[in-house]
């Protein structure tokens, strides 16, 4: 070949094998997931296939590999960080606080003990401790992405048994974060090394001025972005989003998520997967939180799947035949292990035993942060090669078997309600703290639909304002960013004869009254009408005074944003240049002498 072509190579192989992996799974009702670690294996299978063959093949396919191995580790290294931006640009800290009480030492008590027993497991198996402990931290977190499909198909996510779940989730999630954290540097003292390079471990301040000197970069690192993030990242959005252009919209986000992950990678040594993280946690404030996520989605679900095949790359297949109890054990643990710990920290808590179910369910199985976490682990030498095909085994499995263990739990909760003494001893009366869960997430539902009110959606805008109703949705929620709003009070002066014009004017709620200065006739202008657009027109000084009458708010365009959005909608300007001359004339009408008794009063028009 003229050039290299290794990236496009390895790209290529990798979105063909996990398609075609990923659709078969879905025809058999398994997460897509599966089939992508598959695909992952399957490349890892045919490189060493190949190796049994000829010498010289052998020779220049391995030095090919190589470095479509390294490629598709830094592609997976960009999966991490989109995941990981992913999530915290869906953290909510309000559903958390709804559920706090439950998720977070449930979440926590559930890790401890899935970690004890993971690490006394394989420390029977000669491993050690510290190995152990990396291998039951990566078994004791599950699959968000597995676990919101599975309560999506079950229509669970919004019942307080769904959202207790998902909190859940979360709590592990912040908790692998902090893993990931804190493992650079305890890792020599869990008997593992420090890369060539890095800048973490034990240094010769012993184990706690590392931890210091590790929390005081992650203490520094958070306190910046999350004082300078809420403060610009909105603002950031909303400049770039009224550009009207969706690629630069999405290119601010892209370079906000890899930007501050790599930047705090390299000023401040904390991992790409935290500062994209908080990328994602600084950026949820947004009002445009939810266009950035939509925009994104579609190269965070491209960069998953290299991620995730280049996981399946390192699963050794032989680990099934070589150690098959090995395999079992944390099977078990995954599947049974798990489910029988959350179903008693729930039990535990006084909450039903259909919602036990449904949490141990849901956390039967183990997926992203597993992967990146035995990633971590094994590149600072805490957990060998077996370990990851050991998680991998224990993913795959787990994960296709999570079907059939929601149908277990359904089965059971079926035996349950056919018995009404167990019934009412295991669900009627523990419904206490769950009634109480169901009254903190509507009490939060309810604030957020408060927080909403405030601003106006597309569909609002044309209830309110028919001048707009030609425009499609995409250009109305545009509008909306140029948009400001302002409140009035009765009597206030909203506008004075005279000045110089400043912006235009949509009464959203109230009313005013419209003072011109060429005659004494007094006109109210409702909800719906606007004015102050024939001065921007004119280019002249305002011809009237307006005055609230009751308690207004409007929605206010300044000068600039008024002539860049006619400039874009031709339609539009015509229509309100039409009707400031109808306006115009109107008022010279008005300003002349009567020619009879009768006064002509217009039902109603703008002024300036």
């Amino acid at each position: 070949m003229p050039h290299d072509v290794t990236l496009i190579a390895t790209v290529a192989v990798a979105f063909v094998l996990a398609f075609v992996f990923g659709y078969f799974a879905s025809m058999f009702r398994l997460p897509p997931l599966v089939g992508y670690l598959l695909a992952g294996v399957a490349i890892g299978m045919s490189v060493k296939i190949v190796a049994l063959t000829s010498p010289d093949f052998r020779e220049s396919f391995a030095a090919g590999f190589e470095a479509d191995a390294a490629i598709a580790g830094q592609l997976a290294e960009i999966g991490v960080m989109l995941l990981m931006f992913g999530v915290g640009l869906h953290f909510s800290v309000r559903d958390l606080m709804a559920v706090r009480k439950i998720a977070i030492p449930g979440a926590f008590l559930q890790i401890i003990v899935a970690t004890i027993l993971g690490a006394a497991m394989v420390r029977f198996c000669g491993w050690t401790w510290g190995e152990g402990i990396v291998l039951g931290l990566s078994l004791s977190v599950a699959s968000t992405v597995v676990v919101l499909k599975a309560l999506e198909a079950r229509n669970g996510v919004s019942t307080p048994s769904g959202r207790m779940t998902v909190g859940w989730l979360i709590v592990e999630d912040l908790a692998m974060v902090l893993a990931l954290v804190l493992l650079p540097a305890f890792a020599g003292a869990l008997g593992g090394h420090v890369p060539t390079g890095a800048d973490h471990g034990v240094g010769d301040g012993g184990l706690g001025m590392t931890l210091l000197n590790t929390f005081i970069k992650v203490s520094a690192f958070v306190l910046i972005l999350m004082f300078f993030g809420p403060r610009t990242m909105p603002w950031l959005l909303r400049h770039v989003a009224r550009t009207g252009s969706r690629e630069l919209f999405t290119l601010c986000v892209l370079a906000v998520a890899i930007g501050i992950a790599f930047a705090s990678a390299k000023l401040f040594g904390v991992s790409y997967a935290l500062g994209a993280f908080f990328a994602g946690v600084v950026m949820s404030e947004s009002e445009l939180s939810h266009k950035a996520a939509e925009n994104s989605l579609p190269l965070q679900d491209a960069f998953a799947v290299l991620f995730f095949v280049s996981v399946g790359m390192l699963f050794n297949p032989a680990i099934l035949v070589q150690q098959p109890l090995m395999v079992l054990a944390v099977l078990v643990l995954i599947v049974l292990g798990k489910a029988i710990i959350s179903i008693g920290i729930v039990l535990l808590f006084g909450y039903p035993l259909s919602t036990a179910l449904l949490a141990a369910a849901s956390l039967a199985q183990v997926g992203e942060f597993s992967f990146i976490l035995a990633g971590l682990g094994i590149s600072y030498g805490l957990l060998p090669s077996e370990g990851l095909s050991l998680i991998l085994a224990g993913a795959l499995l787990s994960i296709a078997l999570n079907p059939l263990v929601f149908w277990v739990t359904d089965r059971i909760n079926t035996l349950v309600r056919a018995r009404p003494k167990l019934y009412r001893r295991l669900e009627e009366d523990r419904n206490g703290p769950l009634l109480a869960l169901q009254g903190e997430l509507d009490r939060v539902r309810q604030m957020q639909e408060e927080r909403s009110r405030k601003r106006f959606t597309p569909e609002q805008l044309v209830s309110q304002f028919p001048l707009f109703s030609d425009l499609t949705p995409e250009q109305r929620e545009l509008l909306l960013l140029h948009f400001e709003t302002r409140e009035a009070r009765p009597g206030d002066r909203i506008i004075r004869a005279g000045e110089k014009a400043d912006m235009a004017y949509f009464i959203a709620q109230g009313e005013v009254e419209v003072s011109p200065r060429q005659h004494d006739q007094k006109i109210k202008l409702p909800a719906g009408a606007f004015f102050g657009e024939m001065a921007l027109l004119s280019g002249a000084r305002r011809s009237a005074d307006v005055t609230a009458l009751d308690y207004c708010k409007f929605l206010t365009l300044s000068s600039r944003d008024f002539r860049l959005f006619l400039g874009k909608y031709p339609f539009l300007r015509q229509q309100i240049a039409a009707l400031a001359a109808e306006r115009g004339e109107m008022n010279v009408r008005a300003s002349r002498p009567p020619q009879s008794h009768g006064s002509m009063a217009p039902d109603w028009y703008g002024s300036e």
